[in-house]
């Protein structure tokens, strides 16, 4: 009975990411490039690459320059270079954006500076396939007029 509230115990701490969060602090400057699968908590600075499959969130004093690859991520503080998020970018107040931008969705609250080249993924396909429906309809009616100007003639 004891052994089995144990196991739930570590079963639900095993998927509780909060253990996996990782912070760097203000004051803290990473030249180089992170791999990891945990979140983290930028409040620092970091150049480089940056590429983790866990949420990533900016602080205000947070300053990222390179590239950053993550599933999600909050933005308080900047970035600078090559930005690619799989699911949401949340851009707060005090945001400031610039370069490529690679997104799943994004969220823009009011004040946030961005000012990037934008690519959303997922949403483009399915308004492509209605464009290349309605082009066929338009080339039937072309050869139409031709035709009807030789009879008059």
């Amino acid at each position: 009975m004891f052994s089995d509230n144990k196991k739930g115990r570590d079963q639900g701490s095993m998927t509780d990411f909060s253990r996996n969060q990782n912070k760097i602090s203000e004051g803290t400057k990473i030249v180089g490039d992170i791999v990891a699968d945990g979140g983290f908590r930028i409040e620092g600075t970091i150049e480089g690459t940056f590429k983790t499959t866990g949420k990533v969130v900016v602080g205000q004093s947070g300053f990222i320059q390179g590239t950053l690859e993550c599933s999600d991520a909050d933005f308080e503080g900047k970035f600078s270079g090559n930005l690619v998020v799989s699911n949401t970018l949340s851009l707060k107040p005090t945001a400031h954006i610039e370069g490529e931008v690679t997104v799943g969705k994004l969220a823009v609250e009011p004040g946030a500076n961005f000012n990037a080249s934008c690519s959303m993924k997922g949403g483009v396909k399915s308004l492509s396939k209605p464009t290349t429906s309605s082009e066929p309809t338009k080339q039937p009616q072309q050869p139409t007029q031709p035709q009807g100007q030789g009879k008059s003639a």
